[in-house]
């Protein structure tokens, strides 16, 4: 799908039949020849003969180039065409809630595009495509609020799907896999503790446990005050049993450390389970609300991604120096 106009340059190329057909045409020859004679024959109007030419091949192939590179110029420029345009999410394509949202904004002749993943960000980054007073309608099922807000230069309109009133489905357990060393007499206790913090947050996760750690693993249990775990595992998080309590940051990862982890007692099982999910939580995006942006900028950011390469400007001077100093020898000689 073609992004910008400029790429209907190429339709131009037909143009370059015109320097074949110049050099092609028919030409006047006007030159005429007097004899001592011709005072005694009667006045006659000079005869012109048109003949078929075909010279100058150099100037001919270094003016078809000239025109070939500088279409080439053209359809990579920067043209803002775009009109006003709705951004549909794919949920809502077909929606009959999308039909009438189109048509309350007075867009219903706007084109329609799929709705980006970081919208805000591909606005900023392509909006100069969009000429000035364009209109953006982005119709989505729910938004994340950005960092900034948003600043374009062209109207935004934001509307937001109402939320389905039927009973959405469990979403099923998150698996988050751990790693347990430990003597054989405390892995019991260890699966228990494990078994109790998957029944926390209404079951939201379930512990896999295993002896060796994978690119999954985001925690290990070194149970082993005795002995050092490979210096090839790794994983974000490490418990160790140690003679001192604190953290600290190595190469394997971070580590906290305790004389006796909380195998029994619930009140620091429950506090050590709320770090753990305190440090490791997923950022949850904001809410964005539908509302409405004006224009915020005079014009779009500058876009140096789309600027023509710089070989074809080049390229676009040379041949047209090449073209110009044939045309001035064949002129002179």
């Amino acid at each position: 799908m073609m992004t910008s106009m400029q790429p209907l340059w190429w339709f131009a190329l037909p143009v370059l039949l015109l320097p074949v057909w110049w050099h092609m045409r028919k030409r006047e020859r006007t030159r005429t020849d007097l004899l001592a004679t011709a005072r005694f024959l009667p006045a006659a109007l000079p005869q012109q003969q048109r003949v078929l030419r075909w010279d100058e091949v150099p100037l001919l192939l270094a003016r078809l180039a000239l025109l070939a590179v500088l279409i080439a110029w053209l359809a990579v420029l920067t043209m803002p065409w775009k009109g006003d345009t709705v951004f549909v999410a794919s949920a809502l394509e077909r929606s009959a809630w999308a039909e009438q949202q189109i048509q309350s904004a007075s867009m219903g002749a706007a084109d329609r595009q799929p709705l980006p993943a970081d919208v805000w960000n591909w606005l900023a980054r392509n909006e100069h495509e969009w000429r000035p007073g364009a209109r953006f309608l982005i119709l989505a099922p729910a938004a994340a609020m950005p960092a900034l807000p948003p600043r374009l230069a062209h109207a935004t309109d934001l509307r937001l799907a109402p939320a389905p009133t039927a009973a959405a489905t469990p979403a099923a357990p998150r698996e988050r896999h751990v790693v347990v060393v430990a003597p054989a007499d405390r892995m019991p206790r260890w699966q228990a503790l494990f078994a109790a913090f998957g029944t926390a947050a209404d079951g939201a996760n379930r512990y896999v446990i295993a002896d060796k750690p994978t690119p999954e693993t985001e925690l290990i249990v070194w149970d082993r005050p005795d002995s050092e775990p490979p210096p090839a595992w790794k994983a974000p998080l490490w418990w160790r049993t140690t003679t001192a309590t604190g953290q600290t940051q190595t190469p394997q990862g971070t580590i906290w450390t305790a004389q006796s982890w909380p195998l029994q007692d619930i009140d620091a099982a429950r506090a050590l389970y709320e770090r753990w999910q305190a440090a490791t939580a997923r950022p949850a995006p904001y809410p964005l609300e539908a509302q409405q942006f004006p224009a915020a900028r005079k014009a779009p950011l500058p876009a140096p991604h789309v600027r023509s390469p710089e070989w074809l400007a080049l390229a676009l001077l040379a041949l047209f120096a090449i073209e110009r100093t044939l045309t001035h020898v064949r002129r002179h000689r």
